[in-house]
């Protein structure tokens, strides 16, 4: 029988971020773990796909690999998971939660939903942060840029404001967790749940707000204002702090972290925050000068070849390169030359070359062989 495709085991699209694949991996593993399902081959067998999509999509190079090469193909690539190579031996008590290591999964649950069931912790807690990895042109990542995204998140309900009762309505008690917001699990180990009446808030509306069934929060977009900094790179990384996940029970809201991406230029090459270009030169430019066009990033500049120039002499144009994303001026260009023979030479410009190398007997070769 095939298997699925990783993205789709874990829900989620290609161009999904970090935290997206780690959100989704923690709320499968929650679902169908063994301990949360004794007994239950069915969601010990989900479980086990949810760990091997997550082991390969967690990792940045096991995941490009793989969306290169595809499922079969990353397996043969890279030695991955193999299929039908199984769990055997598998600790299902203890899972990489994508919390920085590996951890029992009761400890897990009860950090995650504040220690154990019947206590109630109010203690505000601050939203995650929301990863965007934004594509941008050459010149626009010398220049800077101010544009405007669209992000997906969760956000505080408009008609209820968080609460989760309808306008006018009034809180109590959840009944069903006494207020503490979370319910025993099941199994052998002592874990705990969120509370499914009131997802964890430890109250419910007396009458649900109706956009968010109770919730306090609705998923959707939101239009963002950017301005990118003059000087970034690929992987360079722009916080607008307060503009991820909403907190709880009353914490700040976390952090939007914007990750460049930037696309190649055509012609020159980018190293630190110097350019870098290799532009043709005739042989007649390189033995008596000339002044050449050369492009930058801000367009075509002249620029002089000294005479009796070699083909691969650098030349340094100062503060044509990339500002620094600091502040305090900016690199240089580099330009290397490269001399062109010329083709299809006539009659007479043969006679003309030879006449020359008959003036002028050098050999550039004396200290080889």
């Amino acid at each position: 029988m095939a298997k699925r495709d990783y993205y789709e085991v874990l829900g989620l699209h290609r161009g999904a971020s970090e935290q997206e694949i780690k959100r989704a991996y923690r709320k499968l593993a929650r679902r169908y773990h063994p301990d949360v399902n004794p007994g239950d081959k069915g969601a010990e067998a989900k479980f086990k796909e949810v760990s091997e999509a997550y082991e390969v999509l967690s990792d940045g190079e096991k995941r490009r690999q793989y969306d290169q090469f595809g499922r079969d193909g990353f397996s043969r690539a890279t030695g991955g998971p193999q299929p039908g190579a199984g769990f055997g031996g598998f600790d299902f008590g203890r899972v990489d939660f994508g919390t920085g290591g590996v951890a029992d999964l009761g400890d897990f649950l009860s950090g995650l939903f504040g220690g154990q069931a019947g206590v109630r912790t109010d203690t505000p807690v601050k939203g995650e942060d929301v990863h965007y990895s934004l594509d941008i042109n050459f010149s626009d990542a010398v220049r800077g840029l101010a544009t405007e995204i669209t992000v997906q998140k969760q956000t505080p309900c408009d008609v209820c404001h968080g609460s989760g009762a309808a306008p006018g309505g009034r809180l109590e008690v959840c009944p069903d967790c006494g207020g503490s917001g979370r319910r025993p699990g099941r199994g052998l180990r002592r874990t705990v749940e969120p509370c499914a009446r009131c997802h964890g808030n430890g109250k419910i509306g007396h009458e649900p707000c109706r956009v968010c069934g109770g919730r306090g929060e609705t998923f959707g977009t939101e239009r963002i204002a950017v301005k990118i900094p003059a000087g970034v790179d690929t992987g360079s990384r722009i916080r607008l702090q307060g503009k991820g996940q909403p907190g709880q029970n009353g914490g700040p809201p976390g952090d939007l972290y914007i990750v460049t991406r930037v696309r190649p230029h055509p012609v020159l090459e980018r190293k630190g925050d110097n350019l870098h270009v290799e532009v043709p030169i005739t042989i007649a430019e390189a033995a008596l000068g000339a002044r050449i066009e050369v492009p930058t990033i801000d367009g075509m500049t002249t620029m002089r070849i000294p005479p009796e120039t070699s083909s691969g002499q650098v030349f340094r144009l100062r503060g044509k390169g990339v500002p620094h994303l600091k502040g305090g001026g900016q690199g240089d260009q580099f330009v290397a030359v490269k001399i062109v023979a010329p083709k299809n030479l006539d009659v007479r410009s043969q006679e003309l070359l030879r006449e020359f190398a008959r003036l002028n007997p050098e050999d550039p070769r004396p200290k080889i062989g």
